[in-house]
């Protein structure tokens, strides 16, 4: 194996190419147009360009991947995670083509790929099962039977794909059609097949993943688990090892059933067995045939890199260790950064500027030190065709107290201005009482999203007027001079205008006076405080652990500048493709229903009227794509008798 092409983009690129380099090992890097000047592609020794943006036309077309490594002359195919990485069709296409696949056998891929050929399986080697219906009938009528027969709670599940996409939970069977029908959606839209199943949900487990890995020769063990309760529309967003909940004899319980699974499927390389944990009691969610994005986490545990053992198994070396080699040390945590704000939205942008506390990248964090795999830097471009996920920040410390603390200081030391990102929200979620406690379970931000959501709110609140005028006046600092007029100013703050009045008293100083509240004389420019212009009067801006929007309000109308956007209007807030309109023009609305569906980033998102209204005017179509602010649907005064 002398050269392997990456079938992949961004950070997990970066990832690839890092391990086999310092092996000795040419890479050829592949990129769409939005990618053309992308870290992954300056990095590998070759790059290859693929034509075009979407997914559908660029990373997802074997035939373009194929002719790319025949151009180059690349042995060997890695796909990364996501994309074609668990495709069977794809990994027997480069078998077939004589390329090394650095992946499980297809035969593997196809058993444990689907859902409901990977219970079955389970079923046979005892490894436990939620009940549920997984059949060829993909009607809502059977469905509807068998969710009867089920019972309630349940989740419905698109049979192929990961990553939270194509789940929906039910509570009451009346929810099940709609829930049918947006899974099937979205399932099409990610992975190209619609089937569905459904399973008895369990309402308040663990999300427990166990990583193994086998071998051509007959070698599989496993690396430990990783816990992965912390997630966000089915999404991991934090992942830890060990879980607080595991100890030793549930480990080896957890890690036998994952083996036996593989074993089962013939299974050879890199995979992970994914359980939900209730109490004692496990039962199998799927199989990812792949790297896992939280894989630096069992990195830092094992001293091993996961990447060189996919490679050398690919090459038919035998496993590096046997089971009782495997030795964890210490605490790991991983936190995902997004490009989304603090309610999960995602967003799209240039990254103006960037900065990161001292780490290693694509390196195993030694106790107490941080890794940061991303593909960052100021200039680059997050857009719509991918999904959120900017880069990962992963702490190893002796222990999970000392993790934690060091994972909060990483990301409050991490500077992303242009564009939001949840650093603020991860850093909450790392240091609420439940999370910290050990005791945090699947619905932990289903639970306590709105009470971090008004933390980060009041905290930005706080430092807002300071950290906006240190934005405003960056570019023009207050005279030496001090001036007797005041300047009237205007600042939006999540919605709402702020009227302040702002003295220049010399020496770069400044008098500020609100009503109401005692005037505060500020120093500019603020220490600590970081800006950037993201328009003609807007500013993003960053302190510590606090990030926040300044934007000048004072040459609007002061009609609209004291508006909200309010319920008038319905606005796009990102880009995406629109793929439902649920309502018409006249129709009544009650607060709270769904108005447009957003397809974005591969997740489907419900806008919804923010009071009881009517239909005034919608003005987009199924299929169109919107940008951040576009209307999208107005509103008149609800009708007499309307739903309140």
């Amino acid at each position: 194996m002398k050269k392997i092409l990456i079938a992949n983009r961004g950070e997990i690129a970066r990832r690839v190419i890092h391990t086999a380099h310092r092996m000795g090992i040419e890479t050829v890097a592949v990129y769409s147009d939005p990618d053309a000047n992308a870290l992954h592609v300056r990095e590998a020794t070759q790059a290859v360009a693929l034509g075009g943006e979407a997914s559908a036309d660029t990373y997802l077309r074997t035939d373009k991947l194929l002719a790319a490594a025949r151009a180059t002359g690349a042995d060997a195919v890695h796909p990364g995670y996501g994309f074609l990485s668990e495709n069977a069709d794809f990994a027997q296409a480069v078998i077939d083509a004589g390329l090394s696949w650095i992946g499980p056998p297809p035969g593997a891929i196809r058993a444990l790929g689907s859902k409901a050929g990977a219970k079955a399986l389970a079923q046979s080697q005892d490894v436990p099962c939620l009940p549920g219906y997984a059949g060829d009938d993909q009607s809502d009528e059977r469905f509807a039977a068998e969710a009867a027969r089920i019972g309630t709670p349940l989740m419905v599940k698109a049979v192929a794909g990961g990553g939270g996409r194509g789940m929906r939970l039910v509570t009451d069977l009346a929810q099940l059609p709609a829930a049918l029908a947006s899974a099937r959606s979205e399932a099409l839209a990610g992975f190209g097949c619609s089937d569905l199943l459904i399973e008895r949900a369990l309402l308040q487990p663990r999300h427990v993943e166990v990583q193994i890995f086998a071998d051509a020769h007959g070698g599989c063990i496993h690396l430990g688990e990783r816990d992965c309760s912390v997630q966000r529309r089915h999404q991991k967003i934090i992942e830890e090892s060990p879980s607080p909940a595991v100890d030793a004899a549930l480990r080896e319980r957890m890690g036998a059933c994952a083996v036996a699974l593989a074993q089962a499927a013939g299974y050879v390389g890199a995979g992970t067995v994914e359980f939900l944990l209730d109490g004692a009691e496990f039962f199998l969610m799927e199989m990812n045939t792949r790297l896992q994005v939280e894989h630096p986490v069992t990195e830092a545990l094992t001293g091993l890199d996961l990447v060189e053992w996919q490679i050398r198994v690919a090459r038919g070396e035998p496993l590096p260790l046997t089971q009782d080699q495997v030795h964890l040390q210490g605490h790991a945590i991983e936190v995902r950064l997004c490009a989304e704000d603090a309610h999960f939205r995602p967003h799209t942008g240039r990254v103006l500027q960037f900065s990161a506390p001292p780490a290693t990248a694509f390196e195993r964090a030694a106790p107490g030190a941080l890794r940061f795999d991303h593909a960052l830097e100021e200039g680059a471009e997050v857009t719509p065709h991918y999904d959120a996920m900017l880069g990962k920040l992963i702490v190893h410390a002796p222990t999970r107290p000392e993790a934690i603390a060091a994972l909060v200081r990483a990301l409050q030391g991490t500077r992303v201005l242009g564009l939001p990102t949840n650093r603020a929200f991860l850093a909450a979620c790392l240091q609420h009482p439940v999370f910290a406690s050990g005791q945090a379970l699947v619905p932990f931000l289903a639970e306590h999203a709105q009470e971090l959501q008004r933390l980060l709110s009041n905290n930005e609140l706080s430092v807002h007027i300071p950290s906006a005028l240190s934005a405003i006046f960056a570019s023009n600092t207050p005279s030496d001079l001090p001036c007797a007029m005041a300047r009237p100013l205007r600042l939006r703050h999540q919605g709402e205008v702020h009227a302040i009045a702002v003295r220049e008293l010399g020496g770069g100083r400044l008098l500020v006076e609100q009503a109401g509240a005692e005037p505060v004389t500020l120093q500019l420019p603020q220490r600590g405080v970081h800006c950037v212009a993201v328009g003609p009067r807007r500013w993003h801006w960053q302190t510590g652990g606090v990030d926040g929007w300044a934007e000048d309000a004072s040459w609007e109308p002061a009609a609209r500048a004291g508006a909200a956007g309010g319920a008038a209007e319905l606005r796009a807030p990102f880009n995406g493709k629109v793929v439902a309109l649920p309502v018409a023009a006249g129709q009544a609305l009650a607060a709270g229903d769904t108005v447009v569906v957003i397809e974005s980033m591969k997740l489907e998102h419900s806008l919804a009227s923010p009071a009881a209204a009517t239909v005034a005017e919608l003005l987009v179509a199924p299929g169109q794509q919107v940008s951040p602010g576009q209307v999208l649907a107005r509103f008149a005064p609800a009708m007499q008798g309307a739903p309140a």
